[in-house]
């Protein structure tokens, strides 16, 4: 599947408390409040900020909106080649396309209105909706053109995720992290539940355009919520664009392995364990109209983790939960290659979407509390390569197991692989397994202290 003390960077809310590592738990300090406070989603950053609010607002739309494209793109390629193999390779185009321009998207984030950035993406992906929806309504549509929709799309979310991933902190104070995180899953999880299912049922019974037609008029719905905010620009001292930036933001991440940890559990996991692209192939044995179910699986799990996030506020070994969430992942994917039924590969599938919210919501909280805003966007390209090639890829690899063995061999070994993995990454990285989240967000308090410190002399110079 997601913020300091007074600084010289520009905040569209309220500073935060001048003690963040000291926040206390509502239930603590409202002794009225019943226990199941622990467990409920917190709504805070909604309330606090409005331009948070309107980011929530539409990107919320969208999304839904995608995820109906998201069902409807594969299995127009499957009705037109009938090959898994075919569908596999759409996640190799993507992933192309998406891993020059994440950090090409990540070092324009440091540098310009990460607001106006967002806004163009999404008009271009209005665009790329319409190609889509010409394309459904030829009298034989072309295969290779939902090839280069599937990579203008990626291309399009690589320079706009880091973006957005640079622009969520500067709406809401660093103690919400946890709670903006919860609330991005919700988000996710009601989309990827009701979008696949819709986009299931539209594409079977009126066929792909009208599905490509909704996603397009949810993007506008997001444009006009973004046009409404605030600009906000980047930090006074940002570093502009160019191939050492992008390399200064390489070489920081590799220093720190609580950082390296979170990218290559989510890629192991990703990589051997998704397989989204025999979706189609599998549904074929339970009902066609299955095929939306059975995307929409691993939101409901998802969407139960989210509800009841309330309580990772209170966990600070966010590493090691993040190493666990992975690991059930795994097991839940090996459930998911024996299931005879399809409410129990239903049930294995929300098992395995509601740890993999779990440990997105870690991930997104040890990215955002701990990296220094004026990284934050380098780092965000290097995160949107990590949290989308493994899918990408990872179908790829399944389809192409499925080709050579069978579809149970190809989900069944890749859910070992994916507990394998985990099991080592753990061990060989000690950093991530021991990390504490109240340190890392000192020292991303102290990281940008000493910036601003150093900035200071210059400037008046």
């Amino acid at each position: 599947m997601p913020d300091q003390p007074t600084s010289t960077v520009p905040h569209l809310t309220p500073d935060p408390a001048a003690h963040p590592l000291e926040q206390t738990s509502t239930s603590e300090t409202e002794p009225g409040k019943s226990s199941w406070r622990w467990f409920a989603i917190d709504l805070t950053p909604l309330r606090d900020s409005r331009e948070y609010r309107l980011l929530y607002i539409g990107q919320s739309v969208s999304f839904f909106g995608s995820m109906m494209s998201f069902v409807a793109l594969p299995w127009q390629l499957f009705q037109l080649t009938k090959s898994s193999f075919a569908v596999g390779m759409l996640g190799v185009a993507e992933f192309i396309a998406i891993f020059f321009m994440a950090f090409v998207g990540g070092a324009l984030a440091d540098y310009i209105d990460r607001r106006r950035m967002v806004r163009l993406t999404e008009i271009a992906l209005t665009l790329g909706c319409v190609i889509l929806i010409i394309n459904s309504l030829l009298a034989q549509p072309h295969a290779w053109v939902l090839f280069a929709a599937a990579a203008l799309f990626a291309a399009l979310n690589g320079l706009q995720r880091p973006a957005l991933d640079a622009l969520t902190p500067r709406l809401v104070r660093a103690e919400q992290m946890p709670a903006v995180a919860a609330l991005q899953g919700l988000r996710g999880s009601i989309a990827m539940i009701c979008g696949p299912a819709l986009g299931g049922v539209l594409v079977v019974s009126v066929g792909p355009a009208v599905a490509y037609s909704v996603d397009m008029a949810t993007f506008l719905i997001s444009v006009c919520a973004l046009s409404l905010m605030q600009s906000v620009p980047p930090p006074p001292d940002a570093d502009r664009p160019s191939f050492a930036s992008v390399i200064d933001g390489l070489r920081y991440a590799s220093s720190r392995q609580e950082l390296l940890g979170t990218y290559l559990v989510d890629l192991n996991a990703m990589f051997f364990g998704m397989p989204m692209a025999l979706f189609p192939a599998i549904a074929e044995s339970f009902g066609g109209a299955s095929v939306g179910l059975l995307y929409a699986s691993p939101a409901i799990g998802a969407l139960c983790a989210s509800l009841s996030s309330g309580w990772s506020a209170k966990v600070q070994r966010h590493g090691l939960a993040v190493a666990i969430a992975a690991g059930v992942w795994g097991l839940a994917i090996i459930g998911f290659g024996f299931a005879h039924s399809l409410w129990l590969a239903m049930a294995c599938l929300a098992l395995a979407g509601g740890a993999d919210m779990i440990s997105g919501l870690f991930r997104m909280t040890i990215w955002n509390q701990t990296i220094p805003d004026h990284l934050r966007g380098r780092l965000a390209g290097i995160e949107i390569i990590s949290y989308t090639t493994g899918p990408m890829l990872g179908n790829a690899e399944s389809g192409i197991v499925a080709s050579l063995f069978s579809i149970r061999t190809s989900v069944v070994s890749g859910g070992i692989l994916c507990v394998v993995g985990t099991g080592l990454l753990t061990l060989i990285l000690p950093a991530f397994r021991l990390y504490d989240g109240r340190a890392g967000l000192a020292r991303k308090l102290a990281e940008e202290a000493g910036r601003t410190a150093e900035a200071l002399p210059q400037k008046r110079a």
